[in-house]
């Protein structure tokens, strides 16, 4: 997005001095005209309800936002980031205002601090930025999106890392910190190992109560302040450094209330996620991690003893077995998912301010890892972006804009507020950034890269390692411009050792073909001009990069995939403009389909089979070598845990933090499984690995189609003249109706109920494209809620015979030959078979028979009261009364979860959103609401 120079050149044409700052150009943009005027606007609906009960959640008309934008992405923003109370003349109603309020914020600060080398160079810049977040290249982190701008507080940073000493005024400066940032909806983490063991003493000669006993405090606290200030649960990590003495009962804290919860469950106490009976489960609102060394680890690799230390006198008071304390661990996680592993040596190594104190701890998602009272702000690139149409990775285009986002973020330092002075004087000091990217994995299923392939690591690391490059150059640029950070020139030579290594890693890169090849090329560029500006200038930013989980964000920008995860499933569920929604298979399978081979018609089958069945498996024409490229996070054909974990380390040289992510296994995995995963994340590199294994937690609620059905009331009570829904029993009568229309195949299946009637029906279209039977689908629906309302079929047929649209034209129904389209036909054939004939008749609608009786002289009514007798007294098999039940099932899907649930016949292990009811679905280390956006802890 930006060309930058530095220094004291003169403009053309002024004939005066420019004053130092960034010269930039335009890309996108051109001189002259706003960026707003390019884009296409509409006005909107949204109103957000509970699918459960109903109630409206968020309701706010004709707002304005780009037509290209979802209706998914416009409920999200509208109902997350618009100010202003509703109704008021105050509330945000136009994305242009929420884009203004922010990028003008930015602006404003970088003139005022010299960060442009004049006027033009900062309209530009706005310029620019406003392209890149309503054409949804980039978003910032939400902090960012609910403070910059406002009369509140410009609270800019989502991660924060907090620090407690061996004190109770410590302590309860700790408790109170963590409040202060729960309550502004962002999470924090923090390492409790200097507090001392309870198996050590206190001045006044009494024993210490040990770090886990504080953690109570501060999870009450948590869960308090989660309740009463936020719709989302507190986001904590605490970490305990594997050599303290308190270390086997921190690692079996939450496996034992685990325990606790599944005794309580079978006693019939309410469990769930916000049951009534939870607040007696503690330990619940945080994410636990173990901090290992390598001693430790190469201890467990050879089967040592490992010395436990004291926190007052650094005297090994206590020695286990190494590996007997990794199997506890593995254990532990094998039955909770916690703890987590942090691995300590690579994440100092990796430290570029290791004179201003180690790295202990990390945010609650374990991907900002930096100094204590620190803070860090997130952004993240739309990768699928920069996929041209050509399928070739637009590389420049790529580097400009991360050139823009690192100069927008370190300008959001200048004017940022922070919760404690503490973290404001850190963050200040050593401006952490956090640039990462999402749609990783669109982008290797689009271009045909398997995601658990060497192609599709080398794709990613050289992607990644060409963003983190040109942060770094970027931030070194800005130093000329504005200075280094504070700290830089305490810890510069290790500053430049962390560059060196950064860059060694990039030239050790293997590439793998020629997408990979060019994009490491640049990246190898970015790396060598890096470092030169930064001997020069030094760097302006401590910190640079890290995966984030992208969730809320992730949907704001309409990405596909989060962070560095895989594609969560092969069809998606999408809400539509003016309601309603609908099924749609990935749009990234077509184009990885050409790019594999494929001819337009094999694409179209394939997709169609997809949509039907939600995998690839026994695709028509779909090769077995080529299965692997659509293999997702879950479903029939599930990435193998290391494909994770080896993606991850692909990726892990290239940042300067860590990746939020959790390595899903499945239920059947073994506790050596787990060992397995966290001495190979070791072994492979990585500063941070959580496993989680399906089904292994309770206290969450899982939406079963029984549990859904069960929570259905039917109405006691009915207003008068309000129709009442008569609906259809768990097994009826139907049929299916297969036919073509000028060439379109389809299908019509119909249920009635026991008594008569036609109750519901489905119409599929053969290889027209999802979108269409998507369409057909919420037709189908509406339809059918329509006829159990009591709207008479004859109102149907009467509307929609005579149609006229393509496909139309003849078909193979010998009594219905020509029809004007699908619709026309379809409700034709319901007519003929469940009309009377004198309601047939008045509607012109008569059976081949009928025609040729009424031609012979005859009288038609004779013919039909035959074939009426006829069907009546035909018995119905138990397999047409269930064929419709698939079709009826996928109505209950109310977000892309529900529906692979549906289509794979398997239940999701994730929790369901508090605040409209559907089922969540991962996103790094948490979850987050496709419905609403909401996160279970990461923003």
């Amino acid at each position: 997005m930006t060309e930058t120079t530095s220094g004291s050149a003169t403009r053309k044409g002024r004939g005066q001095p420019q004053r130092k700052g960034l010269r930039i150009r335009r890309i996108f943009t051109s001189p002259g005209t706003h960026p707003y005027d390019e884009v296409e606007w509409e006005r909107r609906d949204v109103v957000m309800t509970n699918w459960r009960d109903g109630s409206v959640n968020f309701e706010q008309r004709g707002v304005e936002f780009p037509a290209a934008w979802s209706m998914n992405a416009t409920q999200i923003v509208a109902s997350k980031y618009f100010r202003g109370a509703l109704g008021t003349p105050e509330r945000e109603w136009s994305l242009k205002q929420l884009v203004d309020r922010v990028a003008g914020m930015y602006t404003a600060t970088g003139r005022e601090n010299g960060y442009f080398a004049g006027d033009e160079d900062a309209e530009i810049f706005d310029h620019e930025l406003k392209y890149a977040l309503v054409h949804q290249l980039f978003s910032f982190n939400s902090p960012v999106w609910f403070n910059v701008g406002t009369a509140s507080k410009q609270q800019v940073s989502a991660c924060f890392i907090l620090s407690v000493d061996d004190t109770m005024e410590s302590i309860l400066d700790w408790y109170k910190e963590e409040g202060i940032i729960f309550k502004g909806g962002s999470g924090a983490g923090v390492n409790l190992s200097r507090l001392r063991s309870s198996k050590e003493l206190l001045s006044s000669g009494g024993t210490a109560s040990g770090p886990v006993s504080f953690m109570r405090g501060a999870d009450a606290s948590a869960g308090t302040i989660k309740s009463g200030g936020a719709t989302r649960r507190a986001a904590k990590m605490v970490v305990l450094d594997v050599d303290h003495p308190d270390i086997e009962e921190f690692i079996e804290t939450k496996a034992r209330e685990e325990h606790k919860i599944r005794a309580l469950r079978d006693a019939g106490f309410d469990v769930d996620l916000g049951g009534s009976d939870i607040v007696s489960v503690q330990y619940q609102n945080a994410n636990n991690s173990v901090r290992v060394s390598d001693t430790f680890m190469r201890a467990v690799e050879t089967g040592s003893e490992f010395g436990l230390t004291s926190r007052t006198t650094g005297e090994v008071i206590a020695t286990v077995d190494a590996k007997k304390l990794f199997h506890s661990m593995a254990r532990a996680a094998w039955e909770c998912a916690d703890p987590g592993l942090q691995y300590d040596d690579t994440i100092n190594d990796w430290h570029t301010t290791p004179e201003s104190g180690r790295i202990t701890a990390s945010n609650p998602c374990s991907e900002y890892v930096h100094l204590d009272n620190s803070s860090c702000n997130l952004a993240s690139i739309n990768l699928l972006k920069f996929l041209r149409d050509d399928d070739t990775f637009d590389i420049e285009n790529f580097v400009r804009l991360t050139e823009l986002i690192i100069t927008a973020m370190d300008i959001s330092i200048t004017f940022a507020d922070f919760p404690t002075e503490k973290i404001g004087e850190t963050s200040r000091a050593f401006r952490q950034l956090g640039i990462g990217y999402a749609n990783l994995g669109a982008l290797l299923m689009a271009t045909g890269h398997a995601y658990d392939s060497d192609g599709g690591r080398a794709l990613a690391a050289a992607i990644t390692s060409l963003m983190t490059g040109t942060a770094y150059k970027r931030s070194a640029e800005l130093a000329g411009v504005v200075g280094a950070y504070d700290g830089y020139a305490k810890n510069a030579d290790a500053h430049k050792r962390v560059m060196r290594k950064h860059a060694a890693a990039n030239d050790d890169l293997r590439t793998v073909g020629a997408m990979d090849r060019e994009i490491a090329t640049a990246a190898t560029r970015a790396w060598e001009d890096c470092l030169k500006t930064g001997e020069r200038n030094g760097w302006r930013n401590a910190q640079a990069s890290l995966l984030a989980p992208t969730g809320t964000i992730g949907f704001m920008m309409d990405c596909d995939t989060t962070g560095i995860e895989p594609d969560f499933s092969l069809v998606k569920y999408k809400k539509l403009v003016g309601g309603g929604s609908m099924q749609i298979v990935n749009q990234a399978i077509p184009r990885a389909l050409k790019n594999l081979g494929y001819q337009q018609e094999q694409i179209e089958a394939i997709v169609e089979y997809i949509s039907e069945n939600g995998h690839v498996v026994d695709a028509p024409g779909l090769r077995q070598e080529h299965y692997e490229v659509f293999d997702c996070a879950m479903g029939k054909r599930y990435i193998k845990p290391m494909g994770h974990v080896e993606m991850m380390a692909a990726v892990q040289p290239f940042l300067s933090g860590a990746i939020s992510k959790t390595v899903n296994v499945p239920e059947e995995a073994t506790v050596e499984d787990f060992e397995h995963i966290y001495f190979q994340g070791w072994k492979l590199g990585l500063k941070a690995l959580a496993v989680y294994r399906d089904n292994c937690k309770v206290g969450q609620p899982l939406s079963t189609a029984k549990s859904e059905e069960k929570a259905e009331p039917e109405p006691a009570v009915v207003e008068v003249n309000r129709p009442v829904r008569r609906r259809l029993p768990k097994k009826r009568p139907s049929q299916t109706v297969s036919f073509t229309v000028g060439g379109a195949e389809g299908y019509i299946t119909a249920g009635s109920y026991p008594d008569d009637g036609l109750g519901e029906v489905f119409m599929k279209l053969g290889k027209q494209g999802s979108t269409l039977a998507g369409v057909m689908d919420a037709f189908s629906i509406a339809i059918s809620i329509a006829l159990q309302y009591g709207v008479p079929l004859e109102t149907y047929v009467e509307k929609f015979t005579n149609m006229r649209f393509d496909p139309a034209g003849m078909t193979d129904d010998p009594d219905i030959r020509m029809a004007q389209s699908v619709v026309d036909y379809i409700f034709r054939r319901l007519a003929l078979d469940y009309l009377p004939y004198e309601e047939r008749a008045a509607l012109g609608v008569l059976s081949a028979e009928e025609r040729a009786a009424q031609l012979a002289g005859e009288d038609p009514a004779q013919v039909a009261a035959q074939v009426e007798s006829y069907a009546q007294s035909a018995p119905v098999s138990a397999e047409d009364a269930e064929s419709e039940r698939p079709s009826r099932e996928t109505r209950t899907a109310h977000t892309t979860t529900e529906l692979l649930e549906l289509k794979q016949g398997f239940t999701a292990d994730a929790p369901l959103c508090v605040t409209c009811g559907t089922k969540m679905r991962p996103s790094g280390s948490c979850y987050v609401c496709e419905g609403c956006g909401s996160t279970s802890g990461c923003s």
